[in-house]
């Protein structure tokens, strides 16, 4: 895997430690995996649908 760095403003953090802490995600790591994921993922079905339509 690749290393990126990224700025975030404190209160994602605040809510990122949260979900950590109460088990929801491994680590912070783990929530922008599957955040930038979806975002593909839903990103790709976009395009699909207008090329489609």
């Amino acid at each position: 895997m690749r290393r990126v760095s990224i700025r975030l403003p404190e209160s994602l953090m605040r809510e990122m430690d949260r979900l950590v802490r109460n088990g929801v995600f491994q680590s912070k790591s783990h929530i922008i995996r599957v955040a930038v994921r979806e975002l593909l993922r839903k990103e790709l079905m976009d395009e699909e649908l207008l090329l489609e339509g």
